[in-house]
């Protein structure tokens, strides 16, 4: 499967386009757009990550939770 690039236009304070221009001719970039493509790229990796484990703390309170429940059951029958 290819991979398709899509197109955006953003609005970004000035002094972060100050920031980008100063990294590409430090020659960090060669552009802006590679730029701005690396800063989602870490940002996405990033939250992705950070999401992933905040589903997986959710799923092991929900066991858990589910788990007390059943004890409780088991061992305060009214």
């Amino acid at each position: 499967m290819g991979s398709k690039d899509g197109r955006i236009t953003i609005r970004v304070p000035s002094r972060f386009l100050d920031a980008i221009d100063f990294l590409v001719e430090m020659d960090d970039f060669p552009s802006r757009s590679e730029a701005i493509r690396t800063a989602i790229r870490n940002l996405v990796y990033d939250r992705v990550e950070f999401v992933t484990e905040r589903l997986d703390k959710l799923r092991k309170a929900e066991t858990s939770l589910a788990q007390l429940e059943e004890l409780r059951k088991q061992y305060l029958k009214k």
